[in-house]
């Protein structure tokens, strides 16, 4: 199995605190912003980008987990069925900035649901993606990143793994994997 480095641990915090900057000075205050973890991956990516950015700024950004599994268009297509995950988010998002985030952007599906899975919390004023990683040239939807790490020219054969010490690797680091 052939296997490229995409992002380290060092590459990886250094994309974070970069989103934390750019969030910090296109939503200031962060007063009608929220943050939205796609799951299953996006949670881990959200939950460091809340604790940056409350060292950075002082205060507590709202923000919550969605799950999007049963607004998927290709749910009911699959050999295996789908496992759904908590979807996590006391408050409304109505009339709020909401920054949906996710570990890769591949076809968009996922984000085309979550946009559909949102709608339950209220109408938002606006929404922007944040994704560490952005698969160019391989998107069914018209759905593009504002707030990217690293954007990797990936063939079919190839997927993009993300692992994160806090799921049992021995440290942060993304890959470039061929498919057996």
């Amino acid at each position: 199995m052939q296997k490229r480095l995409v992002l380290d641990q060092k590459q990886i915090a250094i994309i974070l605190k970069r989103f934390c900057h750019q969030l910090i000075e296109n939503h200031d205050t962060f007063e009608n912003t929220v943050l939205l973890g796609l799951q299953p991956r996006g949670p881990i990516v959200l939950d460091k980008i809340a604790k940056t950015l409350a060292e950075l700024t002082g205060f507590k950004v709202p923000f919550g987990y969605l799950d999007a599994t049963f607004h998927r268009d290709d749910f009911r297509r699959r050999d295996f069925p789908l496992k759904a995950n908590e979807t996590k988010i006391d408050f409304l998002i109505e009339g709020k900035e909401v920054v949906l985030i996710d570990d890769v952007l591949y076809k968009g599906r996922s984000v085309r649901a979550a946009l559909d899975a949102m709608i339950a919390f209220g109408r938002p004023q606006k929404v922007e993606l944040m994704v560490l990683v952005d698969r160019k040239y391989t998107r069914d939807y018209p759905i593009m990143p504002d707030y990217v790490g690293v954007k990797v020219n990936t063939l079919e054969s190839q997927y993009v793994s993300v692992e994160w010490a806090e799921k049992g690797f021995d440290k942060d680091a993304i890959w470039i994997i061929e498919k057996p």
